[in-house]
């Protein structure tokens, strides 16, 4: 089990009704102020379930969920949930109470399992901060940091895995270092804390953490890829190294490709 204390009733909290009006109320702003492009998103199953494997990017204050979250609802309907598996330290904030109602869940084996079993939608970013805190120059690189779990998922409750590409959220601020072995030398991870990066952006300018700089908007693209039937492509014994290498390739391959797009960095 997780050495999280996960909530059996995690899952029930989701309110349809609350995401769809939260959706309609910020959707609008957020798609406008990062100039939100979706696409593939007909890729993604209509029903049963599904896992999400996303790159992560934007540091603290990440947007990944609030451009995918509307544009598959926008497609999809809401009678299937989509749930987030977020680190534990999200549901430390002001807006904690509202989280579970649009689908947000402590990221562990047990709810992503519990989740697809239902049949639902499961939207996992593999990298975490690590991902999300990667380095300015590395910003089009996909880096999971050697986490597979999201592969063991997938394999033991034999749903697909749908890739997700995005592009864009790196550029809202300067990322310098994810300070992974400053953190690693301070003992940082007795508390869970596998960085200590610095950043530079507005209004605080050079920062370790927090404060959280404000994003600058961006233009934000997702890119949805074929389901992977990892049953069909790598038998009914997968290696889970080798299904992993396979989708941060055919991720990366489609990164390279938005990378090529881009004219310029914020602009897009």
């Amino acid at each position: 089990m997780s050495d999280i204390d996960i909530d059996n009733t995690e899952l029930a909290k989701w309110d349809p009704d609350f995401t769809e009006l939260a959706t309609k109320l910020f959707a609008p702003i957020i798609n406008r102020y990062f100039r939100v492009e979706v696409r593939g998103l007909e890729a993604i199953p209509p029903a049963g379930g599904v896992l999400l494997v996303s790159n992560h990017s934007g540091g603290a204050l990440t947007p990944d969920p609030l451009v995918f979250g509307p544009a598959f609802y926008g497609k999809l309907g809401y009678d299937r949930p989509l749930y987030i598996l977020a680190h534990y330290g999200v549901f430390f904030t002001p807006l904690r109470s509202y989280l579970g109602r649009i689908g947000t869940i402590h990221a562990s084996p047990e709810n992503a399992a519990k989740a697809l079993h239902s049949g639902a939608a499961a939207l996992v970013y593999p990298g975490g901060d690590f991902d999300a805190y990667r380095p300015t120059l590395s910003q089009n690189v996909i880096d999971f940091n050697g986490r597979t779990g999201y592969v063991r998922i997938a394999i033991e409750t034999g749903v697909p895995i749908v890739p997700v590409v995005s592009i864009g959220a790196q550029e809202t601020q300067l990322f310098l270092t994810r300070g992974d072995r400053l953190a690693k030398r301070l003992g940082l991870h007795r508390i869970r804390l596998d960085i200590l990066p610095v950043t530079v952006g507005l209004p605080f300018g050079m920062t370790m953490f927090f404060p959280a700089n404000f994003p600058l908007p961006t233009k934000i693209v997702n890119q949805v890829l074929e389901p992977i039937d990892i049953t069909r492509r790598f038998g009914k014994k997968p290696d889970v190294a080798e299904v992993d290498s396979y989708v941060r390739s055919v991720m990366q391959n489609t990164l390279d490709g938005l990378a090529c797009e881009r004219r310029f960095p914020v602009l897009g």
